[in-house]
C-alpha cells in the first residue's frame, strides 16, 4: 500500500465518523459494532494497515517536531473498557516518546479541587512540536460529574456559579478553551470511543477470568453500569454542545478493537496530513558551514 492509497483510505475512514455540528446528533446514530466498509474476516488485513499506518505516523510526528510551530491535542473519552489505553498502546506505539506525553486523569486531588476545574489539565497541555495525548480529560467535568452530581460539593463552588446553567457554561468555556488553542496553532483531536453495553461486560467478564488482568477491574467499573444511561445521555449532550469545525468530535464505534486502532490512527493521519509539515529548510550559510564538517569528517 502506498502512501497515497493510505492517505485515501485514512481521509474515507476520518470523515465517516466526525461531528461537526453535533444540534441533531443521537449516540444511536452510531452502531458500536459497526466496521464500515471492512469485513469480520479483513481483521488481518486491518492488522496490516494498522502497521502501515503506525510507521507513517511516526513520520508525520518527527515532521511536526522538527517543524516546531503546531502541536497536536489528543483527547480520549469513553466508558470504561471502551479501549482508551489499547487505543494508546497500540496505534502511538511508533512516536518517539521525545515528542509524546500521556496523562491519566483519575479523581481529582486535593490540590487540584482547589483549583477551577481546568486548572489539572491546562497545566498539561503540549508543547509546540509534541503530542499531547489526555487519556480521559476535561471533558469528565461535564459528564462523570453530572452523572454523580454530589462531586460538585467536593469543587466547593459558590452558589452563583453552581446552579441551572452549570452544564452550558461549562460547554462554552471548553469551546472557548478548543478555540484559543486552535487559533494559537494547535491541533484539537477529540475521540469518544463507543462501546456498547453488552460488550462492555463481556470485556469485564474477560479481566476476572484472567489473573493477569484482574488488577484492571474494580467493584466501581462494576457499578457504574446501573448508571449506563445517564452516562449516554451525558455523552450525547457533550457531542452535541463541544462537536465543532475547529474541534470536532469523532464518534468511533469500539465493539471491535482492531477497527477501533485502525479509525482512530486513519483520522490522526489524516488530520497531520492536513498541517502540511515539512522540515526546516536549511540556509545558504548553514549549507556551506555542512560542507566544511563533511570535508573535515573525510580527511580524518
Amino acid at each position: 500500500m502506498d502512501l497515497t492509497t493510505i492517505r485515501e483510505h485514512s481521509r474515507k475512514l476520518s470523515s465517516r465518523y466526525r461531528i461537526t455540528d453535533g444540534r441533531k446528533f443521537r449516540l444511536s446514530d452510531i452502531d458500536p459494532d459497526d466496521i464500515a466498509h471492512l469485513k469480520k474476516s479483513d481483521k488481518q488485513d486491518a492488522s496490516e494497515a494498522l502497521t502501515i499506518g503506525v510507521e507513517a505516523l511516526a513520520a508525520l510526528q518527527d515532521k511536526l517536531y522538527a517543524d516546531h510551530r503546531r502541536g497536536v491535542l489528543i483527547i480520549l473519552q469513553g466508558i470504561d473498557a471502551s479501549g482508551k489505553d489499547g487505543v494508546i498502546k497500540h496505534v502511538m506505539s511508533g512516536i518517539n516518546p521525545q515528542g509524546c506525553d500521556v496523562h491519566s486523569f483519575k479523581a481529582p486531588s486535593t490540590e487540584e479541587l482547589e483549583h477551577d476545574y481546568l486548572w489539572r489539565c491546562l497545566r498539561h497541555l503540549p508543547r509546540r512540536g509534541h503530542i499531547g495525548i489526555f487519556n480521559r480529560s476535561y471533558y469528565e467535568e461535564v459528564v462523570v460529574v453530572r452523572v454523580h452530581r454530589e462531586l460538585l460539593e467536593k469543587q466547593n463552588l459558590p452558589p452563583e456559579v453552581d446552579g441551572k446553567h452549570i452544564w452550558r457554561h461549562r460547554f462554552q468555556e471548553i469551546n472557548n478553551l478548543e478555540r484559543y488553542l486552535t487559533n494559537n496553532g494547535y491541533l484539537v483531536l477529540k475521540f469518544f470511543l463507543h462501546i456498547s453495553k453488552s460488550e462492555q461486560k463481556k470485556r469485564f467478564m474477560a479481566r476476572l477470568d484472567d489473573p493477569n488482568k484482574n488488577w484492571k477491574f474494580s467493584l466501581s467499573d462494576a457499578a457504574e453500569r446501573h448508571h449506563w444511561a445517564d452516562y449516554v445521555q451525558a455523552y450525547e449532550k457533550m457531542i452535541r454542545a463541544t462537536s465543532t469545525e475547529y474541534a470536532p468530535w469523532h464518534v468511533i464505534p469500539a465493539d471491535n478493537k482492531w477497527f477501533t486502532h485502525v479509525t482512530v490512527a486513519a483520522t490522526i493521519i489524516n488530520a497531520l496530513n492536513g498541517l502540511d509539515l515539512a522540515y526546516p529548510k536549511v540556509d545558504e550559510a548553514k549549507l556551506k558551514e555542512l560542507d566544511k564538517v563533511r570535508q573535515a569528517l573525510l580527511e580524518e
